[in-house]
């Protein structure tokens, strides 16, 4: 398996923004992935070192449209805090 097929995107919102401060950044990785396999992906694609990984699984909402109801798909979020001294450039800018 690619390693970029292990970050499918990463996930910026207020908080996830405020956390890149301390060195975390978040990933919405396949429901399929490990620990492991996150943290060889990052250090492969953007040349980091990776101090720790946490993994959420979050469910998909339930969503109505007029009297039919269906679900969005179930996912993955990565949470990855990088040694000291670390950044991965691609979120900085804007």
């Amino acid at each position: 398996m690619n390693m970029h097929d292990l970050l499918l995107k990463p996930v910026i919102t207020e908080k996830t923004t405020m956390m890149m401060s301390d060195g975390k950044y978040t990933f919405k990785v396949p429901l399929r992935a490990n620990k492991v396999e996150i943290r060889k992906a990052v250090e492969a694609v953007f040349g980091v070192k990776v101090k720790s990984v946490a993994t959420l699984r979050t469910m998909g909402k339930f969503k109505r449209m007029g009297k039919y109801i269906g679900k969005r798909p179930d996912y993955k979020k990565a949470i990855v805090t990088l040694q000291e001294g670390e950044t991965i450039e691609f979120f900085e800018g804007a």
